[in-house]
């Protein structure tokens, strides 16, 4: 018995270190906000002025990466389509709820320009995301 025991331990001490190793050499390569090679764009003072810069970082920035992101499946899909994935947007990253409303109100829009000015049928899609703020939307248009 008490040599299984030290067997048993030898090999533990053994495989423990590498498993260990291992899983956080891969949780150190999953992260989310780590930018992949691709993604990633080197700038230089000279090659942008500062106003450039800033009109590029705030075209890119999340929300409105969202935004383009959700507007464009609207406009293939339908708005139940494009709410759902704002709810689930919310809900995975909760540091974009302030920009909740204003997203919300841009699909309301953006509804009623798809259906040619038909908020009925804008309307239709409506659900409690982000409170009212999609009907709001539809209703600013009308």
């Amino acid at each position: 018995m008490n040599q299984v025991a030290r067997r048993l331990g030898k090999t533990f001490a053994l495989v423990l270190p590498v498993v260990l190793v291992l899983s956080g050499t891969l949780a150190v390569t999953r992260v989310p906000w780590a930018a992949s090679s691709s993604e990633a764009q080197v700038l230089t003072a000279s090659a942008k002025s500062t106003q450039q810069v800033a009109a590029a970082k705030a075209a890119t920035s999340p929300q409105e990466a969202l935004r383009q992101r959700l507007l464009a499946e609207l406009q293939e899909k339908d708005p139940g389509v494009a709410l759902t994935d704002l709810q689930i947007a919310m809900a995975q990253h909760p540091s974009l709820a302030k920009y909740c409303v204003s997203l919300a109100r841009s699909l309301g829009r953006a509804a009623v320009a798809k259906y040619d000015g038909v908020t009925r049928r804008a309307q239709a899609w409506s659900r409690p995301v982000c409170d009212t703020a999609f009907a709001t939307g539809v209703a600013s248009v009308g």
